[in-house]
């Protein structure tokens, strides 16, 4: 019995030391969240180039150079 009541005190006496001074809350540290941005870009490297083109395209289309229809007044 004494076997008993030693160990009950033991265990008593440790289950309070290991509950001292309460409950604390975590600390969590918050990294700030970094936001890269590129800047806005047109890519003009494609852009002039392309609408170039497409004038070049417009002026040979356009082209009425057509000698079917010229007459002469010597015919």
């Amino acid at each position: 019995m004494t076997k008993f009541a030693t160990f009950a005190a033991a265990l008593g006496l440790t289950a309070t030391s290991a509950l001292a001074g309460g409950y604390v809350a975590p600390i969590v540290d918050v990294e700030p969240v970094v936001v890269e941005e590129r800047p806005a870009s047109t890519n003009a490297g494609l852009v002039v180039p392309a609408l170039l083109l497409l004038g070049v395209i417009a002026a040979v289309a356009s082209d009425d150079d057509d000698d079917d229809n010229n007459t002469t007044a010597e015919d």
